[in-house]
């Protein structure tokens, strides 16, 4: 038999007292003794009282809760945004529930339902690589709930937005390159759908174009940026013949596979080819050679990201509307982009 589940009215029987007052008691509210504060507490704990989220939400209209949607939580980058995040809620006593979408278009829909069935007040997220359809997002704006993306993002939804600059760090790195001098650089891409890939891959080539180096599509591979992506995308181009100095991953994942393969074909880092990524992933510190990477403030982004929910929750609604927040990327120089 499933053992029923403990309310503020067993609480208020056992103590010979209204569940009104069980229910203040527990929100510490000023109007109740600390006496009685505490013997509730007691009790509460004696029966082993599990509070009824949904309920206060509805009651109180706020569920201190802010629900983050991420397409993976093992990645360094995402794992210090949420850790941004929760430096801010939770000092303002605000909790965080964390869900991925894995890159899965139905799995972000169902995380994003569940979020709102837990009456979040507020909901954070990076959009997975294969959404091309934005209805489950619209549908937080049309409940009235603030919607706030970071990374990756759209501009099919008006929302506050936090950011680096894309653009800025691929025409660094690839200007790095050529200084470097390098002049047949291969660009580790993923789809064009996702804003931040366009923005770097339009950073890649402008800064070709600045420094009078031909863009040869030939060395622009497309991908989902995971390690076998990497390792992949380099062996086609060995293998089709197509000389290269130089590879600008978009991801340090990606990046990783290109080592490994450039090694097995006994090209040497950086004497042969240089080679650069994107995200400055903790492995990049380790390889051998260490890999030049960018880095994202990814916990600066997580903190800005609460931030921006928290004024909204204060002044009702942001002057000016929603805001984009661009942050400025830094290029982290390491041996595998370094001359000799």
């Amino acid at each position: 038999m499933k053992k029923e589940k403990v309310t503020i009215h067993d609480i208020a029987k056992k103590l010979n007292i209204t569940a009104s007052t069980v229910s203040r008691a527990l929100q510490d509210h000023p109007r109740i003794s600390a006496i009685t504060k505490k013997r509730v507490i007691k009790m509460a704990k004696l029966l082993k009282y599990q509070p009824n989220h949904i309920a206060s939400a509805l009651r109180s209209g706020k569920s201190k809760l802010i629900g983050v949607v991420v397409p993976t939580a093992n990645r360094n980058f995402f794992s210090s945004v949420v850790r941004g995040i929760e430096e801010i809620a939770n000092n303002l006593d605000y909790k965080v529930i964390i869900s991925q979408s894995y890159d899965d278009y139905d799995k972000e829909i169902q995380n994003v339902k569940a979020l709102l069935n837990a009456r979040v007040d507020c909901i954070i997220a990076s959009i997975g690589k294969n959404t091309d359809n934005f209805d489950h997002f619209k549908k937080v704006l049309d409940e009235e709930i603030p919607l706030i993306l970071f990374d990756r993002i759209t501009n099919e939804l008006e929302v506050s937005q936090v950011v680096i600059d894309d653009y800025l760090a691929a025409y660094q790195v690839t200007s790095h390159l050529i200084t470097q001098g390098c002049k047949r650089i291969v660009h580790l891409s993923s789809p064009k759908k996702i804003n931040i890939y366009k923005d770097r891959r339009r950073g890649y080539e402008d800064a070709l174009k600045d420094h009078g180096v031909n863009i040869d599509p030939l060395l622009i591979e497309e991908s989902n940026l995971q390690l076998e992506d990497g390792r992949k995308s380099i062996d086609n181009i060995i293998k089709k013949g197509v000389y290269f100095d130089a590879v600008f991953s978009s991801s340090d994942y990606a990046a990783m596979g290109a080592m490994q393969v450039l090694k097995e074909n006994g090209l040497k880092i950086p004497g042969d080819v240089m080679l650069a990524g994107f995200g400055n992933e903790p492995f990049t510190s380790f390889t051998d050679p260490p890999i030049t990477s960018v880095d994202q403030k990814s916990i600066s982004m997580g903190q800005i990201t609460a931030e921006i929910f928290f004024q909204i929750i204060k002044n009702e609604k942001i002057e000016g509307g929603p805001h984009k927040i661009i942050l400025k990327p830094e290029l982290i120089i390491r041996k595998s982009t370094q001359k000799l």
